[in-house]
């Protein structure tokens, strides 16, 4: 099975589906099957206490696993491709733990949790809460897309009286958590307020903003996160840690009527008291748990997880304070751990019991503030990111929790996480300062180990003894330094295919199968659309400015100054846009005297334009945008901005013409 790719950035959201010329993968290596032998024998595979949390309180399983497309398109969500993972023996090219955790992850339908406390999992890569109030429903998050919001919902209506919805809560800015808002609710009940919005402060930015900048190079990025190009199966995608995987179908986003300011509020709806704890710059900038007092129902959001979460996620966002993150863990220990009966999150199974309760959480607080202060303590002896993550191992108290364990973050990348978030890329060797680029440095390095040949042949030797990590970076630098070089390309493929055997980071095993893939069979074309619509009335003029100005070519503005009004009717809002010294700026709230050209038009027009749905032009034959002054500068400035290709190289050079 392909399943097509949608990611968690504001750009690519909504994938085409891909195609490529199949390879058979290898099976596992000796050095392989006894690296995950290893694995098994060290954790207690056989505790069944997580399978039991997972099934506990299960209603109705989702009819099929199949959440069905529209007519005649394949399924947005379909859990038949995982069969294979219905056994307790792990195959040999899956780490034992991670298959431990594909198989957890696979739990899916309606449960209850307690009393008027309900959770959908496993339609999506996250969860649905259902709190049924007095007259009506209390829902938190929504699933990715809007036919599994929808899917989830109906099928709590299938074994729940029909009530509706009258509170949807945003625990965070994430938009598998927001994503799947029309699937719940319509727009128009929130504008009137029939329906409660609530979010933590920040939302609406972060939840546009995080990924627009930078958003074409992370949804490339995304794919070797979630593994969405890989075929599923026991050579392929097996699970994405935090749950099974990405859901397709269309993305909504329905702005809050309604903000959590304060540390912490407490708001009743439809007769259940709410406890909102403000959470912001943990696992998002902006985020919110909360606890139910009626129930003594805990929600940590994705704070806490049966997963080592990130600090650094490898599809590119701000690194996150894990200092911060553990903090917020332990107030939430001290201010609800003696009455919660239950804790909860928007990812995988509760844990019941308080006892079991408050040792969860203890184990997730520490396991942040581990990995932070031992990786500055060692930041301070000097080591480097790379000789931090060599080092840096959980102690056996937290090693040994499987909710500790890495299946979406890992020790290793988050202890460099920690090093860039305290002094960034640079290591302090002057030597690291100014590098030649990969292809260069690539190209000298294999001419000084005695050429391409030489190295293979060595290489193949490493590759032989088990020495994969060595022989994945080898086969790289021959590849940057030749990309032609088919002895390389295979070789290196095989490297990264041992390495994504052995991984525990389903996120790991993702990009190494990934890379494998690509390195046999060629880059995968995708058709992305550039910009969700839905997601794009959300972002503010001011952000959208910006991101024009990152995709200003240089080359072709140098030595021109144009300088552009804007006046938004709706909303009200004028700005003085400046191309100078081959740099874009603008600023709010005025109108240069000394404009080349001024433009007024309403958001929409903007909108349309900017999704190329509508021309400047054609806007303007049909009266929507009004133009003073020169029109030609404005068509001059805008044959400036480059179209980013979602389809740019990751494991050899980049091809593409960079003016």
């Amino acid at each position: 099975m392909i399943r097509r790719s949608v990611c968690l950035t504001v750009l690519a959201l909504l994938a085409q589906p891909l195609s490529f010329a199949a390879a058979q993968p290898n099976d596992a290596e000796p050095a392989t099957r006894a690296a995950n032998e290893a694995v098994a024998k060290a954790l207690p595979l056989a505790d069944r206490a997580d399978f039991e949390d997972a099934q506990r309180g299960l209603i109705a399983p989702l009819p099929d696993g199949i959440v069905a497309g529209g007519a005649g398109a394949p399924p947005v969500w379909n859990l038949k491709p995982y069969d294979f993972l219905n056994g307790d023996q792990s195959a040999a090219t899956v780490n034992p733990s991670l298959w431990r955790q594909a198989r957890l992850n696979l739990a899916n339908g309606l449960f209850q949790v307690s009393d008027r406390v309900y959770q959908v999992r496993g339609l999506d890569i996250a969860n649905v809460t259902i709190v049924e109030g007095d007259t009506g429903l209390i829902v938190t998050d929504t699933t990715l897309t809007v036919p599994t919001a929808k899917a989830a919902l109906d099928l709590y209506y299938q074994h729940r009286p029909k009530k509706p919805v009258v509170a949807l809560i945003y625990t965070h800015s994430h938009v598998d958590h927001f994503g799947g808002a029309r699937g719940l609710i319509t727009p128009e009940d929130a504008a009137s307020g029939k329906v409660k919005v609530i979010a933590p402060e920040g939302f609406m930015e972060h939840a546009v903003a995080e990924n627009v900048i930078a958003g074409n190079a992370m949804s490339r990025r995304a794919q070797f996160q979630f593994g969405a190009p890989l075929p599923v199966g026991d050579k392929g995608q097996v699970d994405a840690g935090l749950g099974k995987a990405l859901a397709m179908g269309p993305i909504s986003l329905i702005p809050p009527n309604d903000t959590i300011k304060q540390p912490t509020e407490t708001r009743r709806i439809d007769g259940v008291d709410i406890e909102f704890n403000l959470v912001p710059e943990s696992e998002a900038p902006s985020e919110m748990i909360s606890y139910y007092p009626q129930f003594k129902v805990l929600n940590m959001a994705e704070d806490t997880t049966h997963t080592l979460h990130n600090l650094y996620t490898i599809r590119g966002a701000a690194i996150r304070d894990g200092r911060l993150w553990s903090k917020y863990i332990g107030e939430a220990i001290d201010r609800y751990g003696d009455r919660t009966d239950v804790v909860i999150a928007q990812h995988h199974w509760p844990v019941w019991g308080r006892e079991r309760v408050v040792s969860y959480l203890k184990k997730q607080r520490d396991l942040y503030k581990f990995i932070h202060d031992q990786t500055v303590r060692l930041l301070n002896y000097g080591l480097t990111p790379t000789e931090i993550a060599e080092r840096l191992t959980l102690p056996p108290s937290l090693a040994s929790d499987f909710a500790a364990r890495g299946y979406y973050g890992s020790v290793s990348h988050n202890a460099k996480a920690v090093y860039q978030f305290y002094l960034g890329w640079y290591d302090g060797n002057p030597a690291d300062l100014n590098p030649l680029p990969r292809a260069e440095e690539a190209k000298k390095e294999i001419d000084y180990m005695g050429g391409a040949t030489a190295v293979l042949a060595r290489a193949r030797d490493d590759y032989k003894a088990g020495q994969y990590r060595w022989v994945a970076t080898i086969a790289s630098k021959l590849v940057f330094a030749d990309p032609s070089n088919k002895e390389a390309r295979a070789l290196g493929a095989d490297a990264l295919e041992q390495l994504g055997y052995q991984a525990e980071a389903a996120t790991w095993r993702n990009a190494y199968l990934l890379g494998a893939q690509e390195l046999r069979n060629g880059l995968i074309k995708t058709d992305a659309v550039t910009v969700s619509p839905e997601l794009l009335k959300g972002v503010s003029i001011d952000l959208a400015f910006d991101f024009l100005a990152v995709r200003l070519n240089a080359a072709k503005a140098e030595g021109k100054h144009i300088v552009v009004n804007w006046t938004f009717t709706e909303p009200k809002q004028t700005y003085t846009m400046n191309l100078e010294n081959s740099a874009l700026t603008h600023v709010a709230g005025r109108l240069s005297d000394n404009a080349d050209v001024s433009v007024t038009l309403n958001r929409a027009t903007f909108d349309a334009i900017s999704l190329k749905q509508r021309s400047f032009f054609g806007a303007i034959a049909t009266g929507d945008l009004w133009v003073t002054g020169n029109p030609l500068k404005l068509r001059e400035l805008f044959g400036m901005f480059d179209e980013f290709s979602p389809n740019f190289e990751v494991i050899e050079p980049v091809k593409a013409k960079i003016e």
